[in-house]
């Protein structure tokens, strides 16, 4: 049995992972259950060098493989925004319906209302191994938010292959289809061949 720590306080991440890589005989715990306080401040241009860095920073403070991720919605007319500014696009302190709530007046009524969802994963071991992989899910911007589950701008977008919001879907199912669980799929595929060499 291998633990992971997931440098995440979320969670919601937590499951996600734990659901995709519990196959392969894996633990994932949080930082608070590995004795970890850390926040690391994401200073990367793309999803997937926010990932490496949270890896990075929180596999010096243990000796255990390290799984970061990072991902963000990106709106085509608003030229990609708010991509790796996700969390903090509506200010420090925002909560889900503050962010939500900039999307939708940003975009007003405009008609292209495309958007996909982005996540980047980072598996980094004790011994400088690193693994990243990168997930999409594709879909539109709603006019309101719809549905009471997930998290984050879960509510507004709605999912090309679902035909609902993330919001409205139940775990099982977003989880088939979510960026994360691309992004993990992906992961679990290179971390199973290399745990057969």
């Amino acid at each position: 049995m291998m633990r992971i720590v997931a440098a995440t306080k979320n969670e919601g991440k937590i499951k996600e992972f734990q659901a995709i890589l519990g196959k392969l005989d894996i633990t994932v715990v949080s930082l608070a259950e590995a004795g970890i306080d850390a926040d690391v401040e994401e200073t990367g241009d793309t999803f997937e060098k926010n990932a490496l860095i949270k890896a990075r920073a929180i596999s010096m403070m243990c000796d255990e493989p390290v799984l970061a991720d990072d991902s963000g919605l990106c709106v085509d007319a608003l030229d990609g925004k708010p991509g790796v500014f996700s969390a903090r696009y509506a200010g420090e302190g925002a909560t889900d319906r503050d962010l939500m709530n900039k999307i939708l007046a940003e975009l007003g009524n405009t008609k292209n209302r495309k958007a996909k969802f982005v996540s980047a994963v980072a598996l980094v071991f004790p011994n400088g191994d690193e693994i990243t992989a990168v997930g999409e899910a594709h879909g539109s911007i709603v006019y309101e938010p719809q549905g009471e589950n997930g998290f984050g701008y879960d509510p507004i977008f709605y999912s090309d292959e679902l035909k609902k919001t993330f919001a409205q879907a139940e775990d099982e199912e977003k989880n088939r289809v979510s960026h994360r669980a691309r992004a993990l799929e992906d992961l679990y595929a290179k971390l199973a061949a290399m745990m057969e060499k």
